[in-house]
């Protein structure tokens, strides 16, 4: 079985990220520095550029690999598998707010991640299972090449803890950083 390259790469910076407002799947457009961030990432990968690149559907995510795309001249596919984990009523709120408000379901959410959601969303293992399927699917059809998957901190942060067997319960420590590709190999993905 060959193995395929992911290139897992965070869409660029969104005004709500500047101002740490969970995101969620509000559909953020990037700010004039995701941009800049998408543009200097393009031209970093054009000298090894993906075969293909796969995408959020969200708009934050589907820009940043847009310019990617158009940049390095492969195809774009979105899927909305890869998107960012629903934050339910803590969408558009700040990081300190939702803490003091919220502060029992967030403490049961940090326990149980894998289980607990905040208020009106989904839980880490509810992500997991859409976006290890999503990764499944495009390993299958992409053996052997290099594919760039553009998302949102969580989403990498699972696969890439999928990928070097990090306890899911601590995943928020492998939120990547905007608009830097990481690079990891995958043979199968196992669901």
């Amino acid at each position: 079985m060959k193995t395929t390259t992911l290139l897992l790469i965070r869409h660029g910076q969104t005004n709500w990220n500047r101002q740490g407002r969970y995101t969620g799947q509000s559909d953020i457009p990037i700010n004039e520095t995701g941009r800049e961030q998408a543009r200097l990432l393009a031209a970093k990968l054009k000298a090894t550029p993906p075969d293909v690149i796969y995408a959020s559907d969200l708009i934050r995510a589907y820009q940043t690999a847009e310019i990617v795309a158009d940049a390095c001249n492969v195809p774009l596919y979105a899927d909305p598998r890869l998107r960012e984990i629903n934050q339910g009523v803590w969408e558009g709120m700040l990081f300190p707010d939702i803490k003091a408000k919220f502060a029992r379901e967030f403490a049961a959410r940090e326990a149980d991640p894998l289980t607990v959601a905040a208020p009106e969303g989904e839980t880490v293992g509810q992500v997991r299972e859409r976006v290890l399927a999503a990764v499944q699917a495009i390993v299958r059809k992409h053996p052997g090449q290099r594919v760039a998957i553009v998302a949102h901190g969580l989403v990498l942060a699972i696969i890439k803890g999928y990928v070097i067997d990090h306890p899911i319960t601590k995943v928020w420590d492998l939120i990547p950083p905007n608009a830097e590709a990481e690079e990891v190999e995958v043979k199968a993905i196992t669901i």
